[in-house]
């Protein structure tokens, strides 16, 4: 059994959360920030939920005047309830699609290798009893 539970983890993940795990492009389009620092972390936030939890993780685009502005990532848990820990980071009127399901690459994944490690890392220094890396 864990010794802690969503909320700790949900702590630990607002705590682990800075500009050098933020999304290069998001970093770009509008700088992190620490009054909002959701922002650029839902992909690698959804790894780690996943690394515990298992379930689907699901992607939509995020659309903001009428543009694609990129892609927010979220889980849907084995339960089938969703979780979405960083969607608070929209805030200038941004939109997301419905959901797609996305299957976890096995091995690293492509983009964001080293701010994903970074964040379980630090997340992992947070809570105790916190699973090993097995992908």
């Amino acid at each position: 059994m864990i010794p802690w539970n969503l909320l700790d983890l949900d702590r630990a993940l607002r705590a682990s959360w800075a500009a050098d795990t933020c999304s290069p492009d998001d970093l770009e389009r509008a700088g992190w920030q620490p009054e909002n620092p959701a922002w650029g972390q839902c992909d690698i936030t959804a790894l780690v939920v996943h690394d515990i939890f298992g379930g689907d993780l699901l992607v939509g685009e995020v659309h903001c005047e009428g543009e694609q502005r990129g892609f927010h990532w979220w889980n849907r848990l084995p339960s089938g309830v969703e979780l979405d820990l960083t969607l608070e980071q929209f805030r200038a009127g941004e939109t997301v699609t419905e959901a797609r399901v996305v299957e976890r690459p096995a091995g690293p994944t492509r983009r964001r290798w080293a701010e994903y490690l970074l964040l379980r890392e630090r997340v992992g220094e947070r809570l105790e009893g916190f699973p090993e890396l097995t992908h």
